[in-house]
């Protein structure tokens, strides 16, 4: 059963006092409390589990929905709590708004489950947790994991030629050479105490270029243990692309698994035998399959022709300068 963080947080009965921040935490959340809460939707029993609870973040363009015929009713069938936070407008707002809602996020679920939080975020959504824990330190002691499934840590040269006649807030962000990556990626890429797996495929069409381990997504530098992992590695003919390795890839599925289920990030090295003949992962229903993909992607094209576009990359705040 799904429900919003204050219903879980009243049922529990957890206070809010722990998730709140002093100026020492990073600079004070714009986006009002009312609206953040309403974005945070958990399923499973977060307080009493006794696993960590697992944060799912959905990539640009498109909402939690997409995890309810994948994500979600895989970890349900593991017995995993998870939460989904709905970035506004489809993510493809200002990224540095968005990181306000993953803030708030890992704020309230840490606290409602007295334990850390991990977090497995797919393209922006795999991105996006970095913002947060660079600019709000508080945040950092509450994160076990970070799990990006294709993630944009480094931007896409793609979006180059898409913002050429302007795009939307969040593409000209995730343009390599950005302003808004430049000050993501200009200190060190990752924190002590956090596990970070970054998962890859080389026949990435949307963030690339991803034809090795020092390609977009993958992360180096700083004290947080990391594991980049290219899906063909494992897998040399594996076929997945952007969306498939974010929703319904076996191989990517099994990374993400490994990594939430032992100390530090995922190692390809435990995998069972027969992974690569996992085409889909868990949760997902095969008789489904066409129309979830097609109902995806035609998510994906409204807002790509339809959301409206801007001029030039927003402003970054000033925390950020």
């Amino acid at each position: 059963m799904k429900r919003s963080l204050l219903a879980l947080l009243v049922l529990v009965g957890a206070v809010l006092a722990p998730a709140s921040a002093t100026a020492a935490d990073g600079p004070a959340l714009r986006v009002p409390e009312s609206a953040l809460d309403a974005a945070l939707v958990c399923s499973g029993d977060v307080r009493g589990s006794g696993h960590n609870p697992i944060l799912l973040i959905a990539g640009t363009t498109l909402t939690p929905e997409v995890f309810a015929w994948n994500y979600g009713p895989a970890l349900t069938a593991l017995g995993r709590p998870f939460c989904t936070v709905a970035l506004p407008d489809n993510g493809m707002a200002d990224i540095q708004v968005a990181a306000e809602y993953v803030v708030h996020a890992i704020r309230a679920v840490s606290a409602a489950a007295g334990r850390d939080v991990d977090i497995v975020g797919h393209s922006q959504g795999g991105m996006v947790p970095r913002w947060a824990l660079n600019y709000w330190p508080d945040t950092r002691s509450r994160v076990g994991d970070v799990v990006g499934l294709a993630p944009s840590n480094h931007g896409t040269v793609v979006a180059s030629a898409v913002c050429l006649p302007g795009c939307a807030p969040a593409f000209w962000q995730q343009r390599t050479g950005s302003a808004f990556l430049t000050a993501l990626n200009s200190g060190a890429e990752t924190w002590a105490g956090i596990d970070y797996t970054n998962v890859y495929t080389v026949l990435d069409e949307v963030v690339a270029p991803n034809l090795n381990d020092y390609g977009s997504s993958s992360l180096h530098t700083g004290q947080g243990r990391i594991s980049n992992v290219g899906l063909q590695e494992v897998c040399p003919a594996h076929v997945a692309d952007h969306l498939t390795t974010g929703t319904t890839d076996g191989v990517a599925f099994a990374l993400v698994v490994d990594a939430l289920t032992h100390d530090g990030p995922a190692d390809p090295a435990r995998l069972p035998a027969d992974v690569c003949t996992r085409l889909l992962m868990p949760g997902v229903d095969p008789l489904h399959l066409a129309v979830d993909e097609v109902r995806m992607a035609t998510v994906v094209a409204t807002q790509v022709a339809l959301y409206p576009h801007v001029p030039a990359e927003p402003e970054l705040a000033g925390y950020a300068r």
